[in-house]
C-alpha cells in the first residue's frame, strides 16, 4: 500500500477519534483547572478542585463502591463467561439460537434492562425473584432502602447485561485453540477439569485478559442503571463514582462543572491503576511470543 493510500485510510478515523476523544479530554483537564459557572469563562484555581474531591468523604464512598462492585463483577464475569463459553461451544444446530437469546441482555439499553430487571426485586411489578427468595429466607428483603441488599441486586444486573460479551469473546478463544493439543492431552488420559486448567486457559489467557480490560472499563463508568436500580444510592451509600460527577456537576442545584471535570481526570487515573496489571502480562506475552 502507498504512503498517500494508507494517509487517505488513516485520516479520517485519527480526525475522528481527535474530535471525540482527544479534545473532550483535554477540556476536561483545562476545566478541572478551573472554577467553572455555565455560561461564563472560568476562574483558574490550580488543584483546588483535586482537593475538594479527595476531601469529600462522599466521593470516597463512591469510589470504594465503585472499585468493589468492579471487583466483584470482573471476577464473576470470567469465570461464568468461561463457563457459558464452553456450555454454547459444546452445541450443535441450537448454537445461533442459543446466542440470539444470550445477547438480548447486551442490546438493550442499560436504563430500559435496569428497570427490566428492578421489576423481578419490586413487589409492585409482580417481584418475583424477591417473592422467591423471601419464601425461602422468611423475611422481606428490602432492596432499594437496604444498602448491601441493593448492591447485591446492582451486581446481578450489571453481570447479567456484560455476561454476553465475556462469553462471546471467550468462544471465539475458545474456538482457537488447536484440536491437536486437545486429543494429545485426552489421550495422555487427563481428566476434563485438568484439560481446561492446564491446557485450554493458558491457551486463551491473552483473551481472558482482554475480557478483564474491558470490563473494568466498563463497571467503573457505571451509571445508567443506578437511576433505575438505586434511587437512593446517595443515602445507601451505593453511588458510583459516574452518578458522583453528575450529582455535583449537574443535579444537585450548583455548577461545579469543574469539580466534576477533577473527579473524571480521578477516575481515569482509577481506570488506568486497575488496568497496568493486565495491560502488563498482555505487553509481557507479545513480548515472549
Amino acid at each position: 500500500m502507498r504512503r498517500r493510500e494508507f494517509l487517505g485510510f488513516v485520516t479520517p478515523s485519527v480526525l475522528v477519534m481527535a474530535g471525540l476523544l482527544v479534545l473532550p479530554l483535554y477540556q476536561t483537564i483545562v476545566w478541572s483547572l478551573q472554577r467553572v459557572n455555565y455560561g461564563e469563562a472560568g476562574e483558574y484555581v490550580g488543584f483546588a478542585n483535586y482537593a475538594t474531591a479527595l476531601a469529600d468523604p462522599r466521593f470516597g464512598q463512591a469510589v470504594l463502591f465503585t472499585v468493589q462492585l468492579t471487583v466483584v463483577v470482573v471476577i464473576a464475569l470470567i469465570i461464568f463467561g468461561y463457563l457459558l463459553a464452553v456450555l454454547v461451544n459444546s452445541l450443535g444446530r441450537s448454537k445461533p439460537f442459543v446466542l440470539g437469546v444470550l445477547l438480548v441482555s447486551y442490546v438493550v439499553p442499560h436504563v430500559v434492562g435496569g428497570a427490566m430487571f428492578s421489576w423481578l426485586f419490586n413487589s409492585n411489578f409482580g417481584g418475583v425473584l424477591n417473592y422467591a427468595i423471601s419464601s425461602v429466607l422468611g423475611t422481606d428483603i428490602l432492596w432499594f432502602a437496604d444498602a448491601w441488599p441493593n448492591r447485591v441486586m446492582v451486581a446481578l444486573n450489571t453481570l447479567w447485561f456484560m455476561i454476553p460479551f465475556a462469553m462471546l469473546v471467550i468462544l471465539a478463544g475458545l474456538q482457537s485453540v488447536p484440536e491437536e493439543i486437545l486429543e494429545a492431552a485426552r489421550i495422555d488420559g487427563a481428566p476434563t477439569w485438568r484439560v481446561h486448567w492446564h491446557v485450554i486457559i493458558p491457551s486463551v489467557r491473552g483473551v481472558l485478559g482482554f475480557v478483564a480490560i474491558i470490563s473494568i472499563m466498563d463497571v467503573l463508568r457505571t451509571f445508567d442503571q443506578l437511576v433505575a436500580l438505586s434511587p437512593q444510592a446517595v443515602q445507601l451509600g451505593n453511588e458510583s463514582v459516574m452518578l458522583y460527577v453528575f450529582n455535583v456537576a449537574f443535579q444537585d442545584g450548583g455548577q461545579q462543572l469543574g469539580l466534576g471535570s477533577a473527579v473524571n481526570v480521578l477516575l481515569i487515573a482509577i481506570i488506568a491503576v486497575m488496568l497496568y496489571p493486565f495491560i502488563r502480562g498482555i505487553a509481557r506475552e507479545a513480548r515472549h511470543a
